[in-house]
């Protein structure tokens, strides 16, 4: 078994009952072996989940339709049946509770839950099923998949109910002791401004890394390894967004293919991370093992955002297993159809959506993100198709009690918040329309910015918008330019290098027949589909590949980068790889020479972002004259160096532009309160098929323009223009100038080409 095989999780050493193979915990040797001597206290309903005191254990679960509640200990996770089975007697505001004085770390455990069986009434009670706890720190036993998973008789409708027990393959929770040493542990609150933000999969981003030690590869600690991080750090990367660290759940359908649910949009446990990206065995070491990732990362001065999913589960609609919440209390955690509640209202394309018009789910979703932030220290969140958590009867809306929950909480009011601001249901696209506090992966501006560099026409005057921060979408309701998330490319659809490649989606290694997947993705290939050895046609996707990023790093707003693309990852054209948990989404690390000048590109990119100030603005451009400055915070120019006419604005000839950014009006200061200033950029950029020449704007005398950035020529030569001379600009082409003192050497009327 090769070093990748061993990562993989394990739910497939659960498909047969004779397998007894452990994948869990086992009691703690120094409790009792005797199950027949436990006590049993009525215990308290809060905190819900199963809490060691250091005495014992309390046992908390909400179901406001049960009529009776079965806690089922376990004692090894190859049991094929509860060895304890203790009946919450205790019920108190819908919450079932019992106190175990002889419980200890380690416990594995479960419940059955009886009630009506009443699927047309949205009740599906099945006390032959063992379901986990919501409120599962950690996952003691993953899933065995059978037809006794299903609280229906699979195959048939799902109004039968199923009798077959399923303790043997049900996943299970396990008690766990929450003690860690963080020592002096620091958040480094980077502000929104400063934010880097780089999207990555835990599994994915080291398995092939030659720098990590293997036994750590594509787990949390590799993430946290010294190759990771180093490769972090020179990228300027602040904040890392993990795809969902969530356990959750591999279809059945994925596994009986060969294939995972990768990417993990799959929620199984809202508390409990995946164990199946540690190198821990235990329980209580993934916990450690991912809170020890986290410590390092901050070390480096770098946050941890978690891509979170709350707005459905792993469960799937109405002939979906029984896993959780299903069969605690459906009626209560999932939103039903109206007028028939046997089915699902699903806004989310994944079967169910949760129910957030019930206190309790509110509460659930709040509890664990309290829980990740002061117990695992993560330092901020992204909320998977976030739209869905704000609809309250059915529209979406800004004002819902989930918004105005997170706005008043002493602890999440202060970390970072991100949106998808859409969901899959009618008005379900929000860009824009989220309140304070949060900031949105702004869907406009990556299709606008494709849309350009595809060679779309009449789009100079919207891009000029998104390149100043998407004021149209933010600015009207107080919010700052970093509200929007700004991103070319992301986990879901192309990788960067396929963008410029493949004009059509190449899924079929999904086995869906090319179905999944967006099929419109405002993208150009160049005029080839697919890889090619034609140089021309290869140096051409590489300019714009360096097009794209250099307009992502020279916008207002947060940039995010997609794991991969500085290393010229390629998926072959899949933009759906979500099943993949192989070398199409493994990052490849060995680099050809192109690549490795692509990297250098990548982070020459960056590092000009970390230094000017003016690429980091706080607040949004005013295009005026500002405390005294000789010309205006931002000048739009035209080839000819003068600011562009209202009426060339309306205009498809304006396909040449010219930004001049005034480094010394930035008008802001620093948390110090010291002024903050930097360097005058003039950023060019051409989208036209041929080359254009394009003349420097005025500026003070001995001060000249000089190169830093040419995507059709990296690096540059430094050579220096003056105002009036003029620099032949490439066709597809982006050129960054700093304006520096000194004079210029060329000749005034001399055209410096590429």
């Amino acid at each position: 078994m090769n070093s990748e095989q061993t990562h993989r999780k394990h739910s497939s050493s659960f498909l047969d009952p004779s397998n007894t193979a452990s994948a869990g915990a086992t009691m703690n040797p120094a409790q009792p072996r005797n199950f027949s001597d436990f006590r049993i206290w009525p215990g308290r309903p809060n905190p819900l989940g199963a809490t060691w005191d250091g005495g014992g254990v309390n046992f908390a679960l909400f179901s406001e339709h049960a009529v009776k509640v079965v806690l089922c200990l376990f004692d090894k996770s190859e049991d094929r049946h509860e060895v304890l089975s203790v009946e919450l007697k205790e019920q108190t505001d819908g919450v079932w509770h019992v106190y175990l004085p002889d419980a200890r770390p380690g416990q594995l455990y479960g419940y059955r839950v009886h009630g009506p069986w009443d699927p047309g009434a949205g009740h599906r009670f099945n006390p032959h099923k063992v379901v986990l706890d919501p409120y599962a720190r950690a996952i003691g036993r993953e899933i065995g998949w059978s037809d006794s998973m299903f609280a229906y008789r699979f195959g048939e409708d799902d109004l039968t109910m199923d009798e077959r027990d399923n303790a043997w393959c049900a996943p299970l929770a396990v008690v766990v002791d929450s003690r860690f040493r963080w020592g002096d542990d620091r958040p480094p609150r980077t502000p929104w401004h400063q934010t880097l933000i780089y999207e990555t999969h835990v599994r994915g981003q080291t398995l092939k890394h030659p720098g990590v030690p293997e036994p750590l590869r594509g787990t949390y600690a590799g993430l946290a390894s010294h190759a990771s991080i180093e490769h972090l750090k020179k990228l300027g990367v602040t904040a890392v967004e993990l795809m969902p660290v969530h356990a959750h759940v591999d279809d059945r359908h994925l596994v009986a293919h060969g294939l995972s649910n990768y990417w993990g949009y799959n929620t199984l446990s809202f508390f409990a991370p995946e164990p199946g990206y540690s190198s821990a065995v235990t329980p209580d070491a993934v916990l450690d093992d991912f809170r020890s990732m986290v410590k390092r990362l901050h070390e480096a001065g770098i946050e941890v955002i978690l891509d979170v999913v709350y707005n459905h589960t792993g469960e799937g609609n109405e002939k979906g297993p029984t896993l959780s919440l299903r069969g605690i209390d459906n009626a209560s955690y999932y939103r039903l159809m109206p007028n028939n509640h046997r089915y699902y209202q699903d806004f989310t394309g994944c079967g169910n959506s949760l129910n957030m018009q019930c206190p309790r789910v509110l509460q659930l979703i709040m509890d664990s993100l309290r829980y990740w932030v002061m117990e695992m220290h993560v330092d901020g969140f992204r909320f998977d198709l976030a739209s869905a958590l704000a609809r309250e009867l059915h529209d979406v809306d800004k004002l819902s009690a989930f918004f105005d929950i997170i706005l008043q909480d002493p602890v999440l009011s202060l970390v970072k918040l991100i949106a998808e601001p859409w969901d899959l249901g009618s008005g379900g696209y929000q860009v824009g329309n989220f309140p304070h506090l949060w900031s949105e992966w702004n869907g406009r501006y990556r299709d606008i910015i494709r849309r350009f560099w595809a060679g779309d026409r009449w789009l100079t005057s919207e891009v000029a918008t998104r390149l100043t921060g998407s004021s149209d979408l933010y600015q009207h309701a107080g919010r700052r330019p970093y509200s929007s998330i700004n991103f070319i490319t992301s986990h879901d659809g192309f990788t960067l290098r396929d963008l410029v490649t493949y004009q059509q989606k190449w899924n079929f290694a999904n086995l869906e027949e090319n179905r999944d997947g967006d099929g419109h993705n405002n993208n150009w290939n160049c005029g080839v589909e697919g890889e090619t050895k034609d140089p021309a046609i290869q140096r051409l996707r590489d300019r714009q590949r360096r097009n794209l990023l250099a307009t992502l790093l020279l916008s207002q707003g947060v940039p995010m980068l997609r794991c991969g693309d500085e290393l010229s990852k390629t998926q072959l054209g899949n933009n759906n790889p979500y099943c993949q948990d192989n070398e199409l989404s493994w990052l490849n690390w060995d680099l050809d020479q192109s690549q490795q000048e692509f990297l250098e590109f990548c982070r020459r990119l960056t590092s000009l972002w970390h230094s000017q100030p003016v690429l980091r603005r706080r607040k949004f451009f005013l295009g005026r004259h500002i405390g005294g400055a000789s010309v205006k915070d931002i000048s739009w120019l035209h080839q000819d160096g003068k600011e562009i006419s209202n009426e060339l604005w309306h205009s498809d000839e304006l396909r040449a532009l010219g930004m001049r950014l005034n480094g010394e009006s930035i008008d802001e200061v620093d948390e110090r309160g010291v002024p903050v200033s930097g360097d005058t950029l003039l950023v060019i950029l051409n989208q036209r098929d041929e080359d254009v020449p394009f003349t420097m704007p005025r500026q003070r005398d001995f001060e000249v323009w000089v190169p830093v950035i040419d995507t059709n020529n990296d690096p540059p030569a430094p050579l220096p223009l003056a105002a009036g001379e003029s620099r032949i600009v490439a066709s597809r082409s982006v050129v960054v100038f700093v304006l520096k003192s000194g004079s210029s050497t060329a000749p005034r009327t001399a055209d410096h080409g590429t």
